[in-house]
């Protein structure tokens, strides 16, 4: 499922898609709070509620490591639902 432009996920609101995986769609969005650019991953439904896909999820966070060209660190989790429009 694709976010648009301008939906909230808490304080992230979303600019735009930077890409797709086998673990969920990952946006260019904007922290509201700091007023900062910022990714957003999103889990699909179907995978967030396997207790072993999101332990991997949060795996990746701690082996995030600042300071290599292709890892960034991960400073906040939010856990919400996020369902198609109808």
């Amino acid at each position: 499922m694709s976010l648009q432009p301008s939906t909230r996920l808490g304080p992230y609101e979303i600019i735009t898609s930077i890409g797709a995986g086998g673990m969920g769609e990952v946006y260019r969005a904007k922290d509201t709070r700091l007023d900062r650019i910022v990714a957003v991953k999103v889990l699909p439904e179907h995978l967030s509620g396997n207790p072993q896909l999101r332990e991997r999820f949060d795996r990746g966070r701690t082996k995030s490591r600042p300071g290599l060209p292709s890892s960034v660190g991960v400073k906040t989790r939010v856990l919400t639902t996020v369902r198609p429009a109808v």
